[in-house]
């Protein structure tokens, strides 16, 4: 059952540990089947509600799962072997497509904005006791998600867009709650569910976004949470349409008490209009990153939900990090009030490559997915031989796997890198490398 690894411990806390730890060394494996509790209690010499507290806790902190009676598991994917682990060495010459980073050239320059806030910071130094969020960034946050028809809602900040979706499900959910996520969707989700002790059930998705009768089934199921990307999905371009949104709020109408989190975090690089599905039920919370179209390290996301869900997150927010630098803030604040982005520039920059590659490759014949936003996902037989056959060819792509549940496999090309010349090739060199085996849907 477990090899030579011999579990050891006295307490629940010692016995978690040495567990999490054979995991994080290799020594158990995903899959590996735990003894039965009241086995291991019998060969510890303790009382069997111990090993049931050490399991409890390993499932809590997404190390193992249990299923009744078929017993407790290593997690296929441990939260100590995050996706982003999956991913392939770029060697000299290769051109890189597998990050997912925007294009540099379409961020704008800091110099001027963190000059401004560190003036404005002289002026009036952040301290403790002011109000977390600057009043004049809550105000534009507040405008820009009026434009684009978010219901009201107070506005908080977190340090990016994962921070902000793992403070809205602690503030509602419990271990053990299920969790519908988008299959493909993105890795870091598929990553923190089951690392908080939830479980993730996955749901297929089409290019307008979550297909209705999945989340019907999940729901159907218990899930008490919905995770849904509005446009830009990361890994498939997928973007809710106005006629899906209806159809999903619909569904969510007969759910009110499941937790809505809508991801915005193309926000400002994509031509798509927004169709959220914040407040179809009574818990919700949009969460808009500012990471693609300003930059990386800016780590900044702004949400809005409904008041409970906003004062947990901020009351929770305020015992710990406490608040998100304003010196960070005011320069957002500046970037905004300057206009230093060019939102409608930057989302024809990416879609007329997005679009590009989509279009060369339906030329060989290769179906291609991406509506919006800066990836295309193309459907593959072999994923790994496509990965490893493009490096061949002089392209890193990200394999699908780091982005799957049970979806069928696949690989994301990031196009921010891309020029006008190096589509034809690109597209080329994949046909090559798919003309084997070609593939079908996404989903």
């Amino acid at each position: 059952m477990l090899g030579e690894y011999r579990i050891v411990g006295r307490g629940a806390s010692a016995i978690a540990a040495g567990v999490e730890a054979a995991v994080g060394a290799g020594a158990l494996r995903p899959g590996d089947a735990l003894p039965p509790l009241r086995e291991l209690a019998r060969d510890l010499d303790v009382n069997p509600n111990t090993v049931a507290a050490a399991y409890r806790l390993l499932r809590d902190r997404g190390v193992i799962e249990t299923a009744g009676r078929r017993g407790s598991r290593v997690r296929s994917r441990p939260a100590t072997t995050p996706r982003d682990e999956i991913r392939i060495e770029v060697p000299p010459g290769v051109r890189d497509l597998s990050a997912g980073n925007p294009d540099t050239a379409l961020l704008p320059s800091l110099t001027a904005a963190l000059a401004d806030a560190a003036a404005h910071h002289e002026r009036s130094p952040g301290l403790y006791g002011q109000p977390p969020v600057d009043p004049e960034l809550s105000r534009l946050a507040r405008a820009a998600l009026d434009a684009d028809g978010v219901p009201a809602g107070p506005v908080g900040i977190t340090s990016g867009s994962l921070d902000a979706i793992e403070r809205v499900l602690a503030a509602h959910l419990r271990p053990g709650d299920a969790v519908a996520v988008e299959d493909p969707g993105w890795g870091s989700v598929l990553d923190l569910v089951p690392a908080m002790g939830l479980r993730a059930v996955p749901v297929a998705v089409d290019d307008e976004g979550p297909r209705p009768s999945e989340v019907a089934r999940a729901l159907a199921g218990g899930a008490r949470a919905l995770v849904v990307t509005d446009r830009g999905q990361n890994p498939t371009g997928a973007a809710l349409s106005a006629v899906r949104a209806r159809e999903l709020r619909d569904l969510l109408a007969a759910h009110p008490q499941v937790l809505v989190i809508d991801d915005d975090h193309v926000h400002g690089l994509v031509e798509q209009p927004l169709h959220c599905l914040s407040a179809a039920t009574e818990k919700w919370a949009l969460v808009r990153s500012v990471a693609k179209a300003y930059g990386p390290d800016l780590r900044l996301a702004l949400y809005t939900g409904d008041p409970v869900t906003v004062d947990r997150v901020r009351g929770r927010h305020r015992l710990g990090a406490g608040w998100v630098s304003h010196l960070l803030q005011r320069t957002l604040v500046h970037l905004w009030t300057q206009g230093a982005v060019d939102p409608a520039a930057t989302a024809r920059a990416y879609g007329e490559r997005r679009e590009a590659l989509i279009r060369a490759l339906a030329e060989h014949g290769v179906p291609a997915h991406g509506r919006s936003g800066m990836n295309v996902w193309v459907p593959v037989g072999d994923e790994t031989g496509a990965v490893a056959g493009l490096l061949q060819h002089g392209w890193a792509v990200a394999p699908g796997a780091r982005f799957r549940v049970r979806s069928a496999p696949g690989i994301r090309i990031t196009v921010s890198p891309l020029t006008r010349a190096d589509i034809p090739r690109l597209a080329e060199a994949v046909a090559d490398v798919l003309r084997p085996a070609r593939a079908g849907r996404f989903g």
